[in-house]
């Protein structure tokens, strides 16, 4: 299935994307069809809910009754997991670590006034050891469609081009072998970072923190598509557009490290919940950082990934620079 969370006349409401484009109201549709299902109240509770309450969706999405099924345009989706239980994003792709990693070395030493190092970027051998992370701001997830307000203490803005799994199962020292049972779905993940903020704090070393988090900051959407419709995530294409203009294509088939080995690694000794969100990190070449150009104000940022959907935001920010990096 295509969850979708969506507004109508100030109502917030959970739907189901049919066939065609056209969004079923489930709650509506339970009602028509005489049971209420208080598992439709939210994406958070249907996700508690699990297999019952996924079979009672793809029944009414089966027989959807008129009355409960509106437009795409009657509606405004929202994120599709407005108040993730948690998010924690990783850095799983070595060629978006490597290339910006680049990056980031030459213009700290041309800030410097010294000379761009020379030979490869040598990443740290815990990054081949373990899946890394940090966990984001929960409260920070905005929606598609929205304006990004791009926060007054920074000037420099960046998109990153993701995939998340959202968790549907609990568990605890969960093998990677049995992780993707606990799997729920699976959404674009749009981490709009601050770059001249994250690059000054990082110095520290801890973070990231304000380059990463400000309000809209993480946009997903525009559904979640459930495990058993996408089997193989890891063959998906990804696209940027910036204006129209591609600027990122890359593959989840690049991926270092999958949301499987994430699972494994999180969950030991420690308690994973239905409803987080992980993040898989900046496939390579997925951001303005590795091609060392960034957004103005008035850019649209238009993310795909192949099975799931588009998701567009405009960032406004009169002061942003744009363009190459100073």
């Amino acid at each position: 299935m295509r969850l979708v969370t969506f507004e109508r006349g100030g109502a917030v409401r959970l739907g189901a994307i049919l066939d065609g484009g056209d969004i079923l109201d489930l709650a509506a549709a339970a009602d028509l069809a005489g049971e209420a299902e208080p598992a439709f109240a939210s994406m958070l509770s249907l996700i508690d809910d699990g297999e019952r309450a996924l079979d009672r969706s793809r029944a009414l999405a089966a027989s959807p009754p008129g009355e409960a099924v509106l437009g795409l345009a009657e509606v405004r989706l929202l994120a599709p997991l407005p108040r993730p239980r948690q998010i924690r994003d990783f850095s799983a792709f070595e060629q978006h670590m490597l290339q910006s990693g680049k990056v980031v070395f030459a213009l700290n030493a041309v800030r410097a006034g010294k000379a761009p190092p020379k030979g490869p970027v040598i990443l740290p051998q815990v990054w081949y050891d373990q899946p890394i992370y940090y966990k984001a701001n929960r409260f920070a997830v905005g929606n598609p469609g929205d304006d990004v307000f791009w926060p007054a203490y920074s000037q420099v803005a960046d998109y990153e081009l993701e995939m998340a799994a959202v968790i549907g199962r609990a568990g605890r020292d969960i093998p990677a072998s049995e992780a993707k049972s606990h799997i729920f779905g699976y959404t674009i993940y749009n981490d709009f970072s601050a770059r001249d903020a994250q690059g000054h704090e990082m110095t520290g070393p801890f973070g990231p923190a304000k380059g990463k988090d400000f309000d809209g900051s993480i946009i997903l959407g525009p559904c979640i598509v459930t495990a058993d419709e996408m089997p193989d995530p890891y063959q998906a294409r990804m696209t940027a557009k910036i204006n129209g203009e591609l600027w990122s294509d890359g593959s989840m088939s690049t991926i270092h490290w999958r949301f499987e080995d994430m699972i494994a690694h999180v969950s030991a000794s420690e308690t994973i919940y239905p409803g987080e969100v992980f993040g898989a990190g900046t496939v390579g070449g997925g951001c303005g950082l590795e091609q060392e150009r960034f957004l103005s104000d008035g850019d649209v940022v238009e993310l795909a990934i192949e099975g799931i959907g588009t998701i567009s935001n405009r960032v406004r920010g009169n002061q942003l620079r744009g363009g190459k990096p100073g």
